[in-house]
């Protein structure tokens, strides 16, 4: 399901696609309540016909919605377009990982550093019984905000409870 520029989910109005997968499809999108750019992710419809894996989407949302950590992407609501779910989290602004690589290899102490965060927010999700189950480098976003390197963060694409 293609969303136009201006289409509205509840108080969500989207601006512009960011990108598409098989597991539905991601944009950038205003929050008209709070005046803040969000990252709404729609999921295919197939998901509404299956009730199992409906009540693991909201589970999931639940559960990632329960993580603070300065390494994992903030999840800020659900709700459902006609029979497609979807998910409301803070926008990441940045390159992905596999972006960065894309211009050469990291310096020893970079690499060191981007995979101590990384693994600081993976560490934070098992704790609370929460598995990524598609960690990649085009799932890590590397931020910066006002000159300063705020470093990576994992995006909800893959994310879910064990089972």
């Amino acid at each position: 399901m293609r969303l136009a520029a201006g289409t509205r989910l509840g108080p969500y109005e989207i601006v512009s696609p960011i990108g598409a997968g098989g597991m539905g499809e991601v944009y950038k999108a205003r929050d008209t309540r709070l005046k803040r750019d969000v990252a709404v992710k729609v999921l295919p419809e197939s998901f509404a016909a299956n009730p199992e894996r409906l009540r693991r989407f909201h589970l999931e949302a639940q559960s990632a919605g329960s993580l603070s950590h300065p390494n994992i992407l903030v999840v800020y609501d659900i709700g459902s377009l006609g029979d497609s779910p979807y998910l409301v989290s803070e926008l990441l602004e940045g390159e992905s990982l596999r972006q960065r690589l894309g211009s050469g290899r990291l310096p020893q102490a970079k690499a060191i550093e981007y995979a101590t965060q990384i693994a600081s927010g993976l560490a934070a999700a098992h704790a609370k019984g929460i598995v990524h189950r598609d960690i990649k480098p085009e799932n890590l976003c590397h931020e910066r905000r006002t000159n300063q390197d705020t470093g990576f963060r994992a995006r909800q694409t893959g994310a879910g409870n064990s089972p």
